[in-house]
């Protein structure tokens, strides 16, 4: 009876743990059926405040891509004062091999009426600046897989609202959203649509969902000898990485089939093979969806019944448009709202207006850039074949930024894919 006695103890404190939510993961501070998270969208990706160990909030982004929780600067992992346990070395997703990561095993994060506890960080040795410049908003880290894995969340990407459900609700599909079987595998999420090529072909492919994409559709042609090139394409820049740069082709499928619900002429990304194929190929992945095409919905991930809840959102049948300028934007990362021109395409409306590389932007149809949300200014480049674009630009001369000149252009905006 005496020896039974600590065995029992173990199993009820064990218990006791379990039932107030001590394990890692991300629980409710209040016993609710659910509660809702209002989330800042930039291009339909999902960015919250933070609050790391009692932290100022720091704005991370959403990310069904990754598995871990990452923090983009050890600077700043210092400021909050993390605690380090070892060193890591990271793959980039264009396979760079040279990211290095300090881990940080035990925090909290507070996302205001949900907990994060016991949170393990992977803290980037190197600072990753590169989303500021592309989102036009700092964002200092992501949250991966652990806001999943227990829990039922929606994404209501009209109302800029995550809905964080208890972990017993929604046992059946609510009405009006249809039903895909999804896979966990390796702590990220998958599920298989149909899509018609240009070629006329069919392809069934499985794909990773990939919440902190922005491209829409992206098929990976090294994975299968199905996948196929559309006749127009163009070359360019497909995203940021940790890693570096992505690059390679933008074209369209003729539709894709996502729970039954049709998107037609879907703008598709197909990236050059770099040396990190190799685990998407052992994924047996495809491809991937992003948020281009994820923002058209509405999405309920509910990770521990392996399903993924799907309807349409008010711009679903939006048609897909990519750029009609010609030039790729960033933001200085300075306090002013500063945008300069990082690529311009050849052949395209801005190398013909005579637009260069390391142009910075001033004005827009007449209105200063500080005005403006690097969103915005996305949206409206492409926004309408044979729309006229005015730009002043300010042209500098050499390192030196006190020699200058400032020019005026107009492009007219055109369709290129």
């Amino acid at each position: 009876m005496y020896k039974r006695l600590p065995l029992i103890l173990i199993f009820f404190l064990a218990a006791q743990l379990l039932c107030q939510g001590q394990v890692p993961g991300f629980f409710m501070k209040e016993d609710k059926r659910k509660v809702n998270i209002p989330f800042y969208s930039s291009n339909s990706l999902i960015i919250l405040p933070v609050s790391i160990n009692g932290s100022t909030p720091l704005n991370f982004l959403v990310d069904t891509g990754v598995r871990s929780n990452i923090l983009f600067s050890k600077t700043l992992g210092d400021a909050i004062n993390l605690e380090y346990t070892r060193r890591i070395k990271l793959v980039g997703a264009d396979g760079a091999d040279d990211l290095m990561a300090s881990v940080s095993p035990i925090n909290t994060f507070d996302l205001g009426p949900v907990d994060g506890i016991f949170q393990s960080l992977l803290v980037l040795e190197e600072e990753f600046v590169e989303l500021e410049s592309v989102l036009g908003v700092p964002v200092y880290g992501i949250i991966g897989y652990e806001f999943f894995k227990y829990n039922p969340v929606k994404i209501d990407y009209d109302n800029g609202k995550l809905t964080f459900y208890k972990s017993e609700a929604l046992k059946w599909k609510p009405l009006f959203y249809r039903k895909v079987n999804m896979q966990v595998f390796e702590n990220k999420p998958y599920i298989n649509i149909t899509v018609k090529q240009k070629d006329g072909s069919i392809l069934n492919p499985k794909l990773l969902i990939d919440t902190g994409a922005n491209h829409g559709l992206l098929l990976n042609r090294e994975t299968s000898d199905d996948i196929t090139m559309p006749p127009l394409f163009i070359e360019s820049a497909l995203g940021q990485s940790l890693g570096g740069v992505l690059y390679g082709y933008i074209g369209r499928v003729d539709f894709l089939k996502l729970a039954n619900f049709k998107m037609d002429e879907v703008l598709t990304s197909y990236p050059d093979e770099t040396p990190y194929s190799y685990v998407i190929k052992e994924s047996g992945r495809m491809g991937s969806l992003g948020a281009e095409v994820l923002g058209r919905t509405k999405l309920i991930f509910d990770y521990p019944r392996n399903r993924l809840m799907i309807r349409k959102a008010g711009n679903f049948y939006a048609p897909f448009q990519y750029d009609m300028s010609g030039m790729a934007l960033k933001k200085i990362l300075d306090d002013d709202n500063r945008i300069y021109i990082s690529e311009v395409r050849a052949g395209s409306p801005a190398q013909r207006a005579g637009i260069e590389v390391y142009d910075e932007i001033l004005e827009i149809n007449k209105v200063p850039t500080f005005i403006w949300e690097l969103s915005e200014i996305n949206k409206l480049l492409r926004s309408e074949p044979g729309k006229k674009i005015e730009l002043e630009i300010r042209r500098y001369e050499s390192d030196d930024l006190t020699k200058y000149k400032d020019l005026k252009f107009t492009l007219t905006l055109k369709q290129q894919i």
